[in-house]
């Protein structure tokens, strides 16, 4: 019977000091791997962001109204949604690693060109040229957190997921604390333009360095037996979807039309209907922050640019803090012998009534209030976005990169839907107070799509065609 162990890159040559000594020490990769992936997250993140920084100056320039900038915001969603479950079967079908350095090349190339929308417009009017430009952003994208997901169900076992999924999803906290701040300045001393260019720029450089350094498990050359060995006990899927050699062999070819036959299954499961309702509306925090967030602080608040790109940190940080701490606490349930359903949920549940507390903003006017009000409730959210754990947890294992693009286009639409209800509501209210609202009670519904609509949190097994 052939193992993971004999397809390992250094099964076969071990070195002197494993020779010499029956216990070997585990080698420590797949926090390599996870520090990789906690940083194209929070560039990829930083990228999502660059308009909600530099769109006060970009309206100056070009004069779209609230409603306009709604849909504007949306584009890169429109785009995120449709491609998810293609980019779900490049996933399935390439691997993470191939697929993801494409994603990261092309987002960035598409980032890099919006510092040309000035010249661009002239052809097409400044608002369908940014759409554009921002659709393309989201298509390169989708990819991005279904190979997340993928790359830490190869490298970690359960017991280690929560944590290492806490940790890529808190990249968007700090993507905040880092970019945000450097973004504004950038827009204060060289202008809109500055930003995208910079960012693009560091995207490409990324793209190459993710080829280089990530790899499966089972074929990464500085990965040794024990810590294989590790990962594969505790239930890591250790080809992570690479072509090639015998593992890729060894795995069937899909018939026509099966690809469909496993989304129906994936979209009528009830507990991954309720873990999907739960990603849109924790989203619906998400594209708040990403968009309209810093708006806020400058138009509901009258802060600068610049103090409004500052005064995104302390909530930020505060957001990381408490994704790293969900994923902490669930873990250290598991380990405790909590099952695996109370594990995760508990975080969730918490976390996301913490968020509720945003709406507290409409009440108090000084600006340090508000400040603290929005770090406790990214806090909670942070808390409480334990969704691509439960992810990796409950994905069959034949088409995890699958069920994370369809969890990942709940999530996305939220990104479609947040931006322009707010639009809307700015422009018939004049005020922020029922965005805030309306944001606050979309946490709420994820506690009732845990509690209610999500029983027992398992894998699933894919029923014959």
């Amino acid at each position: 019977m052939t193992t993971a162990l004999d397809l390992h890159p250094l099964a076969g040559s071990a070195s002197p000091a494993a020779t010499g000594s029956a216990a070997v020490r585990a080698t420590r990769v797949r926090y390599r791997v996870l520090l990789m992936i906690f940083i194209v997250t929070t560039v990829n993140y930083a990228d999502r962001a660059t308009l909600s920084i530099t769109s006060p100056a970009m309206r100056q320039a070009f004069g779209y109204d609230t409603v306009q900038l709604g849909y504007i915001f949306s584009a890169f969603s429109w785009a995120y949604v449709l491609s998810q479950i293609p980019g779900g079967w490049l996933l399935d079908r390439f691997g993470a690693r191939r697929v993801y350095a494409a994603s990261i090349f092309f987002w960035s190339v598409f980032t890099l060109v919006q510092a040309s929308v000035g010249l661009l417009a002239g052809f097409a009017g400044a608002v369908a040229t940014l759409f554009a430009m921002r659709f393309l952003v989201g298509m390169a994208e989708a990819p991005a957190f279904p190979a997340n997901a993928k790359v830490v169900a190869a490298w970690f076992p359960v017991q280690e997921r929560g944590t290492a999924s806490a940790i890529f999803n808190a990249a968007q906290y700090f993507a905040a604390v880092v970019f945000t701040p450097l973004m504004a300045a950038i827009t204060q001393g060289f202008g809109w333009q500055g930003v995208y260019l910079f960012m693009g720029g560091l995207g490409l450089l990324l793209a190459a360095l993710w080829w280089g350094t990530v790899r499966s498990p089972a074929r990464h050359p500085r990965v040794n037996r024990a810590e294989l060995a590790h990962i594969e006990a505790g239930g890591g899927l250790v080809h992570m979807g690479e072509r090639g050699g015998e593992a890729a062999a060894a795995r069937p070819v899909r018939a026509r039309g099966e690809t469909a036959f496993h989304v129906r299954q994936l979209l009528t499961n009830r507990m991954l209907l309720g873990i999907n309702i739960g990603q849109f509306s924790i989203n619906v925090l998400t594209y708040f922050f990403l968009t309209w967030f810093p708006v806020y602080l400058v138009q509901e608040r009258h802060m600068t640019i610049l103090q409004a790109g500052f005064m995104v940190s302390l909530p930020a940080i505060c957001g990381f803090g408490g994704g790293v701490l969900g994923g902490v606490a669930s873990d250290w349930l598991l380990r405790r012998g909590v099952s695996l359903t109370m594990a995760r949920k508990l975080p969730i549940v918490l976390g996301m009534l913490m968020s509720m507390s945003m709406i507290l903003c409409n009440y108090v006017q000084a600006h340090w209030m508000i400040v603290a009000i929005m770090a406790l409730a990214f806090f909670g959210k942070g808390f409480g976005a334990l969704g691509w754990a439960v992810m990796a947890d409950v994905a069959p294992q034949e088409v995890i990169g699958l069920a994370g693009s369809i969890f990942n286009t709940f999530g996305a639409v939220a990104g479609i839907i947040t931006p322009i209800v707010i639009g809307y509501i700015l422009a018939a209210t004049g005020s922020f107070s029922g965005a805030l609202v309306f944001v606050g009670l979309n946490a709420l519904v994820t506690v009732f799509a845990y509690l209610v609509i999500v029983k027992d949190i398992r894998r699933i097994e894919l029923q014959p065609q």
